[in-house]
């Protein structure tokens, strides 16, 4: 009997952002029914979980983020755009994500007596090699965070504004494909999710039905009791970050597909609700992450 439930993961590497919104096994395996968790959690004030979501770069873009929308929607264009500027900023160089896990998985061709000449070109071949064979959502990733940057430059007056809108124009495709795919990998993950619920309730079904109790196989029990908790909230969440992904889908399909109609209103709406969500995803991961460090102290 497995005691212990695993994410998945499709054969490629999650974003930067997906790493530090994701919540695995091991950021929901709290038991909140045991009195120390319950004693830990009353200790970890929300203010310090902000300030933890606050100290990483996806924690303030998300700040900034509502911030942005929330005068979107009232109609401060001009510091709804100041906002949208200062998000980019923050943003800038998440290329170097995507760019370790490609050069990570770099190999340099061996050669016994390599020339000086030949090791800048053997090292050069070994990453383009790379590159091409890296998974598609990490190209993607690398691609669209690069496309963000020239855009960003751009608009500081670094580079033509021709090329900036070209860039911010494939950035929006490339989000878009980036979004369709982490809804793809979400709905594969909800199925494992769904199955392993399904066969942890039928093993709990067996036992009641053939007389087993609780008392007779405590500590069985008691696992299977807190397998299916940890395999609920991972679903919980799950259904968070879809909804999350299909308010980003909403969002720049407005700008890929030039949408004209409700535009504004719309994208006010979904991006405000992408980010409440993310931020609310973000506040659960370090709240354990807290409750967990006050659980190991001595």
């Amino acid at each position: 009997m497995s005691n212990s439930t695993h994410s998945f993961h499709p054969g490629f590497e999650p974003s930067e952002e997906q790493v530090d919104e994701h919540l695995t096994p091991d950021d929901l395996d709290l038991d909140e029914e045991d009195e120390k968790v319950k004693a830990a959690e009353k200790k970890v004030l929300k203010e310090e979980v902000w300030r933890e979501i606050i100290l990483t770069s996806n924690g303030r873009d998300k700040a900034f983020k509502i911030k942005w929308e929330l005068n979107l929607v009232q109609r401060l264009t001009s510091t709804a755009s100041g906002l949208s500027f200062t998000r980019k900023l923050l943003l800038l160089f998440n290329w170097l994500h995507p760019l370790t896990i490609i050069r990570a998985q770099q190999v340099i061709p061996y050669s016994s007596e390599p020339s000086e000449s030949s090791k800048g070109l053997q090292k050069a071949k070994s990453f383009l090699h790379t590159a091409l064979y890296a998974p598609p959502p990490v190209l993607l990733e690398l691609v669209s965070a690069c496309t963000d940057d020239v855009a960003t430059f751009a608009r500081l007056g670094l580079i033509g504004k021709r090329v900036g809108a070209s860039a911010e124009k494939f950035a929006d495709w490339c989000f878009f494909f980036s979004t369709l795919v982490s809804l793809v990998e979400n709905g594969v993950e909800r199925q494992m999710i769904t199955s392993l619920s399904a066969e942890v309730e039928g093993r709990m079904y067996n036992e009641s039905m053939s007389g087993a109790s609780a008392k007779s196989k405590p500590k069985a029990s008691k696992l299977d009791e807190k397998e299916l908790s940890r395999l609920q909230k991972q679903d919980y969440w799950l259904q968070v970050t879809r909804a999350k992904l299909a308010m980003d889908l909403i969002f720049v399909s407005y700008d890929v597909f030039r949408l004209k109609k409700g535009k504004t209103q719309m994208q006010a709406f979904s991006g405000l609700a992408s980010a409440v969500l993310s931020t609310a995803k973000l506040f659960e991961k370090h709240k354990n992450q807290l409750v967990k460090s006050l659980l190991s102290s001595p």
